[in-house]
């Protein structure tokens, strides 16, 4: 596995797309992980793989002090310039969730809503998001479990552009024996709760040409592949929509996993 080559295309997959409209569908998830972890004010947080900042919009809204770091650089003046917009005092920072630039224990909290999962070595991640984290403190993760839509949007994709043979998947996070295994060696306690998120749309033809011009991951593909392969890819697609969300008005229901992690005193 080149781990330096899958993160160039993570920074640049990630810049692509108008990430706003999948930020918004993903809102509510950064509310319940900030729950969960009950973050209060007073508090220091970091969101990792922050997207454009919905965990430590969500923390910063109760009064933590936040940090927000992704590895995308256009993520980061994203993030930035919505947290001004939105009049919330977040601090952003470039930063890779296998390397953060953190001295150890320094957060109360340290969350990543469906960013961290992504990192290409699960082991290394889950070290540095326990190695910043305080004693006492709480590293939240949030994953797609692996039959919910997401997960299985990314099995499409992956016979039309199969990743490198030996990178994880990143809905094993949501597998409880294999999050624990990544734990293990580490100071903390591990529990999981279930959750779920209901995305709407006027139909599955809608839903989708929506993600095709906003998730990135989408737009990375339908810059990348012969017309006629992503026409195919989509209308697979499609079909897994309609099947999971009806057909004419869709709502399909996304169950996902809460990973907390308390750090251990």
């Amino acid at each position: 596995m080149d781990v330096d080559q899958i993160k160039q295309r993570q920074r640049a997959i990630w810049g692509l797309g108008d990430y706003s409209t999948l930020s918004r569908a993903l809102w509510p998830a950064s509310v319940e992980l900030c729950d969960a972890c009950a973050v209060s004010a007073g508090q220091e947080v970091l969101d990792v793989a922050a997207g454009d900042g919905n965990f430590a919009r969500a923390c910063a809204r109760v009064g933590a002090t936040v940090v927000a770091s992704d590895i995308s650089p256009v993520m980061v003046e994203r993030g930035r310039a919505r947290a001004r917009e939105e009049g919330y005092e977040i601090e952003w920072v470039e930063a890779d969730a296998e390397q953060l630039p953190f001295e150890d224990e320094r957060f109360d909290c340290v969350g990543s809503v469906f960013g961290a999962m992504i990192a290409p070595r699960p082991e290394v991640v889950a070290r540095e998001l326990v190695r910043v984290t305080r004693p006492g403190g709480t590293v939240g993760m949030t994953a797609w479990r692996p039959d919910s839509f997401v997960p299985r949007l990314g099995q499409i994709s992956r016979r039309y552009a199969p990743p490198p043979a030996d990178q994880p998947l990143a809905d094993e996070w949501a597998d409880e024996e294999t999050a624990r295994r990544r734990f293990e060696a580490l100071p903390v306690t591990v529990e999981f709760k279930t959750r779920s998120l209901v995305w709407e749309a006027e139909s599955p033809e809608a839903f989708v040409a929506e993600q095709g011009e906003s998730a990135p991951p989408w737009v990375a593909a339908k810059q990348a592949m012969p017309p006629e392969s992503y026409a195919a890819m989509v209308a697979e697609v499609v079909e897994v929509a309609r099947s999971m969300g009806g057909d004419g008005p869709t709502a399909i229901e996304n169950e996902y996993v809460l990973i907390l992690a308390r750090r251990r005193g």
